[in-house]
């Protein structure tokens, strides 16, 4: 619901600000005094194009804001779209923003923040209608026709089951094209697989494999240097006089037998002082260790091989890791785990055919299902569009429109991939088979049009009105706005149009700008329009009226503030109260 418009130097109007009630809201004054200004202005801040022109003259920029609170199903819609661009500063309510500079240029805000035109207008779709002279209009649009229908028929069960069943087609359709493509390069690319399969089963890789290699190939490549460096080493500490290499020998005892030397001395030692057993012990186990280092070092020496052959079979296997790794990843881990993978891939390829004939049993099934769920929506929907058309002519008779008519085109479009309905082939979307339209002929003897075609004017804004009446529930718009709506018809009717205004404001907030007093009298707030002028230029005032300001106002709009005219003006005020009950 609007609660503030702010306008600022825009056209004739230099600083307004209205706060506005729920209920039903009219504006009334002379023509020519500004009242469709205030249209225009909301029509701005609903995303409509911005003049230059429009900018009050001596001012620089014109501003127009709205503040809305967030209600209903709309309101919910709009909050949601907040959240999803981050644009949320209060709950439950939203500032939307308007400027246009003198240069032409304009700005677009919400809730203080720079947006594009597109989101500010999504928004204001969302919040408000505007009818009358306008095309901002949402019964103009053909494609909220289906979501209007299916609201008034309460349809959303079906509805959300056909959505469903649509949901879960286009998945098994998606997963399908995937397979089929993927059989029409099977061949091709079973044949990689198995060339790779091959290829990783024939080399054997074993896990840890190439470190170990690597090791064996250091060890090849310098046997002999480490064969020298381990007899130097065993030397060092087995030797006797004359066991070394004859090129390092130097001759003399190795550290085993100086060490049994100092064991046997600290044995000596300790007969004569007991308490130097321990250190006896100590340097028995030093000889002990370094006796089986030196065997290890033999031991290690005798393995050692002199193998040039062997060392060739190395390098040739870590070639074929590396060209393996080059392939199918880094490390025996990655191509083993590669090998797995083409052994699945291969698998599910040689069972995607039986994939692709269950996918498209699934497929079939869930169209002939989409088939039977549209046919019953479909029924439905013209069942409720028979007495949604009934509604309809019976509003425009009270409008002074006897003699309209309206209806609802109903198509359906054959395609060859579409679902079985009444032995055809039928296209469909995620609402269902039907393609719909409102349709109206405004005057009797005229052929039913398109509803988005029809004449502008006060005729529309009347048809609107019927469209509304009827389709309240249906509607989730919070702020219906009529311009002008009284245009082209009589004081009696305008009693009967004011009473439905009143009465769609018991669901809607509704705005309505009107010449007639029968309808003003039906208002639950009144706002009267003024051109006044100070300083030699000319100004655009609006104040909400006094219950004694009003009657004033009815008095006015009768032929003037006469007593007569007051007492008709009252009692136009007793008959809407009555008539609201």
């Amino acid at each position: 619901m609007l609660q503030t418009l702010r306008i600022r130097d825009f056209a004739i109007i230099a600083e307004l600000e209205l706060r506005l009630a729920g209920g039903f809201v009219v504006f009334t004054g002379e023509t020519g005094a500004g009242k469709s200004i205030i249209v225009d202005a909301v029509q701005l801040l609903l995303g409509g194009r911005a003049e230059a022109t429009a900018v009050r003259t001596g001012a620089e920029t014109a501003l127009v804001e709205g503040e809305f609170a967030l209600d209903g199903a709309a309101g919910a819609a709009a909050a949601a779209l907040l959240e999803r661009e981050g644009l949320v500063d209060e709950p439950g309510r939203v500032v939307l923003g308007r400027e246009v500079r003198r240069e032409g240029r304009s700005l677009a805000r919400v809730n203080g923040r720079s947006v594009g035109l597109s989101l500010l207008r999504e928004i204001g779709e969302l919040l408000v209608d505007v009818h009358g002279q306008s095309e901002h209009l949402s019964l103009l649009r053909v494609r909220e026709h289906l979501a209007l229908l299916d609201r008034f028929a309460e349809n959303e069960a079906p509805r959300q089951a056909f959505a469903a069943e649509h949901a879960a087609l286009v998945r098994v359709r998606q997963e399908l094209d995937l397979l089929r493509q993927g059989e029409r390069d099977a061949a091709r690319r079973s044949e990689m697989l198995e060339y790779a399969i091959q290829e990783i089963e024939a080399a054997r890789v074993r896990p840890g494999e190439k470190a170990a290699l690597k090791e064996e190939r250091l060890r090849l490549a310098n046997a002999e240097r480490l064969a020298e460096l381990a007899a130097l080493a065993e030397a060092a500490l087995a030797e006797s006089t004359g066991a070394r290499p004859a090129r390092d020998a130097v001759g003399g005892p190795g550290a085993i037998e100086r060490l049994g030397q100092a064991a046997h001395a600290a044995a000596d030692l300790a007969k004569l002082d007991p308490a130097l057993a321990d250190l006896a012990a100590e340097i028995q186990g030093i000889e002990d260790q370094a006796a089986e280092t030196a065997r290890r070092l033999r031991r290690y020496r005798e393995s050692l091989e002199f193998n040039p052959r062997r060392l060739e079979q190395v390098e040739e296997r870590l070639a074929t890791i590396h060209d393996l790794e080059r392939k199918y990843g880094e490390g025996e881990e990655a191509i083993l785990a590669h090998l797995e993978r083409a052994r699945l891939e291969r698998q599910s390829i040689a069972h995607a055919g039986e994939r692709i004939a269950a996918l498209a049993k699934e497929a079939a099934q869930r169209l002939e299902q989409l088939g039977r769920l549209g046919s019953e929506l479909s029924k439905s929907r013209r069942a409720a569009a028979a007495r949604l058309g009934r509604g309809i002519e019976s509003e425009l008779q009270d409008l002074q429109m006897a003699g309209a008519r309206f209806d609802v085109d109903f198509r359906w479009e054959d395609d060859p991939a579409g679902a079985p309905a009444d032995g055809r082939r039928v296209g469909f979307t995620r609402t269902g088979l039907d393609l719909v339209e409102f349709l109206v002929a405004p005057n009797p003897g005229e052929g039913l049009k398109p509803l988005a075609k029809i004449a502008s004017g006060g005729e529309t804004s009347r048809l609107m009105l019927g469209l509304k009446s009827v389709l309240a529930r249906a509607d989730h718009t919070p702020t219906l706005i009529f311009d002008e709506i009284d245009q082209g018809i009589g004081g009696r009717v305008g009693g009967v149009v004011g009473h439905k205004l009143w009465r769609l404001a018991r669901n809607h907030q509704v705005l309505c700008i009107t010449h007639l007093p029968q309808l003003a009298a039906h208002g639950d707030q009144h706002f009267r329009v003024e051109k006044v002028q100070r300083g030699g230029r000319t100004f655009t005032t609006v104040g909400p009226l006094t219950p004694e300001e009003r009657l004033e106002e009815l008095a006015q709009m009768l032929g003037g503030a006469t007593d007569a005219n007051r007492r008709s003006a009252s009692e136009l005020l007793d008959e809407a109260r009555r008539a609201q009950g």
